[in-house]
């Protein structure tokens, strides 16, 4: 964590230490105790009384221990991961002895329920570590190792950013890096390749590196919860925050990873709040800040497979067999993302096309020439960002008019901005290159094959629903619900009351934003519905507890 900073080791006042304290667990310390060590999970907040603390890398295969930082009285030990569940990538070591007080996950979570201050001071503290952690030497307890042409090794990229996990990129494309990588007895069919405390994980995935962080639905995690949020989306993330701000034992989980479509989208300038626009992995960021802060357990990745009725609430069953027991479910699996279904569609995605325009892809493809398919402003946005970012884009529209499914101040500025050719009445008809993209046939008003180092897709989704079973859909399964819902079943009688608002056909599962029919399909009103399906969950459960 370097020299001391107000952001990261913050000067309380004699009034917040003293109400700090009071959450901890005094402990007489010794030089050389380990107060918590790289690999423990739901390790203890530290706060110290008397005293010296080391904070420290471990060595590694190819490098020796290194110094973080080291903490004196009324400072505190810890980062980040103490909120979510994650492995300590680091070890806290007495170097004068001295007392601290142990503050639990369960007293943590208390102190910030209770104290408003300290909460945000805690917050913005974390917050500020995790982010200079991701600057120094600790960026080395996770290297991925890949390299930018395979998509395997981009999706596990993506997954570590999204997360906003401490870790490095090593790029094997660099100069040397095929070198260094079979000299660390590494072969390209190992690749990708995640360094984990030293530790290698071969053709290593999301889901790998989520069980060994300590970031996967475990056996010890499997309690029953007040609320499930399936999809992890602006809808998904706004119900659990509302859940959870609002008393509810709430998990949020994703198949992929938390922000959804939104994650994807380099800038948002229409959301309430943010005049100069902000991009969606910001957004998501900050949403996952906030329902740590709540205590959401927010797990991925972690598919849902099936829901089903079970004695006493509902049962989701995950991929792996896994169950998790609740007493109301809110899906918010969003959209799948079509794609074009051209001759070697597959072979080229995560090798030049694309279906998101974040920070990772700008960085890869700045200053090239580029293509975005779509008329929606997911494109109108993509091609603006790519243009922004050194590149010629061409947006190609099959409508013949930009203006029909695009917001007027997206096209009024595409339409101005040199850098952008939009060719309407227009469609990629043919993909070419060897084992990347390279150029792509178009047809139409304009025709011809043109130079494409990355296309990138925004033509629509799917909803994700395939898994909902029995849960009412319309015949493009989008989910029905409220005064939507058609059949009322036997459940229905029972209870003697109707669907309540983002109630699906089957009690207590509701249903907010785009997999949700009739929505609006905006980050804004995912959000609006996330939060207000949050409502008829706790009228639901009330409803619940008087006929129990």
């Amino acid at each position: 964590m370097g020299a001391p900073h107000p952001d990261i080791v913050p000067e309380l006042t004699d009034a917040q230490w003293e109400r700090l304290r009071q959450y901890g667990t005094p402990v007489e310390t010794h030089a050389g105790d380990v107060l918590f060590q790289s690999g423990e999970r739901w390790y203890d907040l530290i706060l110290v009384e008397t005293g010296t603390i080391d904070v420290v890398r471990d060595a590694l295969a190819w490098i020796d221990e290194t110094h973080i930082a080291t903490l004196g009285p009324r400072t505190f030990v810890g980062e980040l991961g103490l909120l979510n569940g994650q492995r300590a990538f680091l070890t806290a070591r007495v170097v004068q002895p001295g007392l601290v007080r142990r503050v639990d996950h369960e007293a943590l979570q208390r102190m910030m329920a209770d104290d408003d201050e300290l909460c945000d001071l805690m917050l913005r503290t974390l917050w500020a570590r995790r982010e200079e952690l991701r600057r120094g030497p600790a960026a080395w307890t996770l290297k991925i190792v890949g390299s930018e042409r395979d998509g395997n090794a981009v999706a596990l990229r993506r997954y570590a950013e999204r997360l906003d996990l401490v870790h490095t990129w090593y790029d094997i494309d660099q100069p040397g890096g095929a070198e260094s990588m079979a000299s660390h007895g590494f072969r390209p069919d190992d690749l990708p390749v995640a360094l984990v405390q030293g530790e290698p994980i071969l053709q290593a995935t999301p889901g790998r590196l989520a069980e060994v962080m300590g970031l996967a639905y475990t056996a010890e995690d499997d309690q029953s919860v007040d609320l499930a949020v399936v999809g992890a989306g602006p809808a998904g993330l706004a119900a659990a925050i509302y859940g959870a701000s609002e008393g509810l034992r709430t998990v949020l989980l994703d198949s992929v990873a938390p922000g959804g479509q939104s994650a994807a989208t380099s800038r948002i300038e229409n959301y309430l709040g943010f005049p100069f626009g902000v991009s969606g992995d910001q957004l998501t960021s900050q949403a996952s800040l906030q329902a740590f802060k709540f205590g959401v357990r927010v797990i991925a990745p972690c598919e849902a497979v099936r829901l089903e009725q079970a004695t006493g609430g509902l049962e989701l069953t995950l991929a792996d067999g896994a169950t998790v027991h609740a007493r109301a479910v809110v899906v918010t699996t969003g959209v799948a993302y079509r794609s074009l279904g051209l001759d070697r569609w597959k072979d080229f995605e995560g090798a030049g096309i694309h279906y998101a325009a974040s920070t990772l892809e700008l960085r890869q493809v700045a200053g090239s020439e580029v293509t975005v398919v779509g008329g929606a402003n997911s494109a109108g946005q993509a091609a603006l960002a790519l243009a922004a970012n050194g590149c010629h884009v061409r947006l190609v529209v099959r409508s013949s008019d930009l203006g029909a499914q695009m917001s007027s101040y997206l096209t009024d500025r595409i339409v101005e901005d040199a850098r952008i050719d939009v060719h309407t009445g227009t469609q990629v008809v043919e993909l070419h290159g060897d084992d990347r993209l390279e150029r792509v046939t178009l047809a139409g008003s304009v025709a011809g094959t043109v130079d494409c180092a990355a296309l990138f897709c925004f033509i629509g989704a799917e909803p994700a629903t395939d898994w909902l079973g029995a849960v009412e859909r319309d015949e493009h399964g989008f989910v029905h619900t409220g005064a939507d819902v058609i059949s009322l079943g036997d459940p229905w009688r029972s209870l003697g009351r109707m669907p309540l608002p983002f109630e699906t056909s089957l009690p207590r599962v509701f249903a907010a934003g785009d997999v949700r029919r009739g929505s609006m399909k905006r980050v804004a009103a995912a959000v609006g519905e996330g939060s207000s399906a949050v409502a008829s969950v706790h009228r639901a459960l009330a409803a619940a507890e008087v006929f129990a």
